[in-house]
């Protein structure tokens, strides 16, 4: 027996099914012509009735695209263009950065280090930090 991946559907197919659904379409005849289970259509239908098309997007992660709205591109666009500093601040804080990266390097290496030179505290024949007390 083959092992089948789930099927993984884009926002606008879905929306197609859907609209098509409202229409007045079969649901039986319109899963048999998409190759789609009834009750994933039911879902996606009852999905766009409670959320609209925003409630239909993919599971997971959403693309970079779709991360950062254009509005907001457009806002930083803007502020960057008026301050005639950006640059150089930008430049500054590109250079910080780096610096902490540099540093968060060392601190790791240095963790590291340390945890490789501590003694094992437990195991077969590894004596523990104290003596039981035996009276």
């Amino acid at each position: 027996m083959p092992n089948k991946s789930p099927r993984v559907f884009s926002r606008e197919f879905k929306l197609e099914a859907v609209r098509r659904i409202l229409a007045g379409e079969r649901i039986k005849a319109l899963s048999e012509e998409l190759k789609v289970l009834r009750k994933d259509l039911y879902a996606w239908r009852d999905l766009f009735r409670a959320g609209g098309a925003e409630a239909l997007r993919p599971l997971g992660r959403p693309r970079k695209s779709d991360a950062v709205a254009p509005s907001v591109r457009a806002r930083a666009r803007d502020v960057a263009a008026a301050d005639r500093g950006a640059p150089e601040r930008i430049a500054e804080l590109e250079r910080k950065i780096g610096q902490q990266q540099i540093e968060l390097d060392f601190f790791r290496q240095a963790l590291r280090r340390v945890k490789e030179a501590r003694r094992p505290s437990s195991g077969p024949g590894v004596r523990g930090s104290t003596r039981s007390s035996k009276r």
